[in-house]
């Protein structure tokens, strides 16, 4: 491996089955854009033993099985996987084409008891309530990652001045489709769960749903737009995606 290669990532154990890729300490899309391209390629092109990796702002964590990942069983697998992935990660960065990203539009409605935090968000950041929906739903997000319950998106583009701390004392339930707001960051709880973050609308689209060829509606790597409907639209909406 070339130093200047060497350089654009580093490869640490975690345990004795995992290993973690990290592309730099930045979190930017142009780190992420990295990190797509490798897991990408890992996922159509998996090495023998690879069981599962994890995707993350800058990081990529790879889960392999030792006895299959190993040589004739003479080979250390740390080793060996190590050797496999830096051959994948130079393969992967030789043949990125940087696909263009897949935009979702999550529609939300941010009226009354939908969005029970948005008032304090108003007050906390010197906005109006309409100045909130207004610069939330006028940026385009990127999904860095995966996490902290299925199909939880983690959002980078939020306007700063949007930026709101979470809540001291969290809730015990939030409802599914929630949209909030915790730092600098934006987010949508997919499913019921507790989480301290702020409260600002919901949307009536199924984020995570474990009967769908692909459960989780959003991935790593794609772009998000949100856009404000009312209140009758959010049940009518529904009413035609649950049936309910």
């Amino acid at each position: 491996m070339k130093q200047k290669d060497m350089q654009l990532f580093r490869l640490y154990p975690l345990g004795d089955s995992a290993i973690t890729v990290q592309f730099g300490d930045r979190i930017d899309k142009a780190t992420h854009a990295k990190v797509r391209a490798f897991s990408t390629y890992l996922d159509r092109h998996p090495f023998a033993g690879f069981v599962e990796q994890v995707p993350a702002y800058n990081t990529v964590t790879v889960y392999y099985e030792p006895c299959q990942a190993s040589e004739r069983g003479f080979y250390n697998p740390y080793t060996r996987v190590t050797e496999q992935l830096q051959y994948i990660l130079r393969v992967a960065r030789e043949n990125d084409k940087s696909a263009a990203a897949r935009t979702v539009e999550i529609p939300v409605c941010y009226n009354g008891s939908f969005g029970p935090d948005l008032e304090y968000v108003a007050r906390y950041t010197k906005l109006s309530p309409q100045e909130v929906i207004a610069s939330h739903t006028r940026g385009k997000y990127q999904v860095y990652m995966i996490g902290f319950a299925p199909g939880f998106p983690y959002l980078g583009g939020m306007a700063k001045k949007l930026a709101t701390p979470r809540k001291k004392n969290p809730r015990p339930r939030i409802p599914a489709g929630s949209v909030g707001i915790a730092g600098g960051q934006t987010g949508i709880y997919p499913i019921e769960t507790p989480g301290g973050w702020q409260l600002i609308g919901q949307t009536p689209l199924r984020l995570f749903d474990p009967n769908r060829e692909q459960p989780s509606l959003l991935q790593a790597g794609d772009q998000v737009k949100f856009l404000s409907i009312s209140e009758d639209e959010f049940w009518h909406r529904k009413e035609q995606l649950h049936g309910a």
